[in-house]
């Protein structure tokens, strides 16, 4: 569980104490989470309490995450009464920001674009700024498509960039169909473009529609 060890204290004074009280919980929590092997250095940023909250002493005031809240962005924090002549339960907002290497765009980048390495340099950035993962391994986005419109200045981030496709819709592509112990090959007609990874559905010779999974050569992997 986040916390360890500050996982309560008592809090004479909730309009002065609680921050206090949230940014040890924080740090600690921050201390003791995995980080999956990223180099990223973290910067926590307490919040303050509605001025026109009353809150009554309390003995034992203790920190959590609310469901669906995580340790990452802007997010915010827990703190109820469990030992006290009157139980309260608040909210807190924070910001945790996650400093690490990313790659950063040089120029703006137009829709359809096919990304190069010349197009971003390797910078330090928040990768807790938004919510898509930042990719800072160039290999996978290097040949990538822009998704969107892309800013000077912006880190490369998955929402960002798409495979290209490698057929356009109405081509014929080749379908291997397989099944238990055989594999047949035959051609249809794509009914959307494609991209690798993608399933797409296929017009085949017959009139029957079925889908596949795009694979790098370009032919369709169907399961009948």
């Amino acid at each position: 569980m986040y916390g360890g060890p500050l996982l309560a204290q008592a809090v004479t004074d909730p309009a002065a104490d609680l921050a206090p009280l949230t940014q040890r919980w924080l740090d600690n929590a921050l201390a003791s989470s995995p980080s999956g092997g990223l180099p990223l250095r973290m910067e926590v940023s307490v919040g303050t309490l509605d001025s026109r909250l009353r809150l009554a002493p309390c003995a034992r005031v203790e920190p959590y995450l609310p469901a669906g809240s995580r340790l990452w962005g802007r997010t915010r924090l827990g703190l109820r009464c469990v030992e006290g002549a009157t139980a309260w339960n608040v909210f807190l907002p924070v910001t945790i920001k996650a400093f690490g290497p990313a790659w950063v765009l040089n120029n703006n980048v137009t829709t359809g674009t096919v990304l190069t390495a010349a197009d971003a340099s390797e910078s330090e950035v928040d990768w807790a700024a938004e919510v898509a993962p930042v990719i800072a391994n160039p290999e996978q986005w290097v040949g990538q498509v822009a998704s969107r419109q892309l800013m000077a200045g912006q880190a490369v981030r998955q929402s960002m960039v798409r495979a290209p496709s490698v057929f356009r819709a109405g081509a014929q592509v080749r379908v291997v169909a397989q099944g238990p112990g055989y594999s047949v090959t035959s051609s249809g007609q794509a009914m959307s473009n494609g991209t690798v990874g993608q399933t797409v559905r296929i017009r085949m010779s017959n009139g029957r529609l079925i889908s596949g999974i795009v694979n790098e050569d370009g032919t369709i992997a169907a399961s009948l």
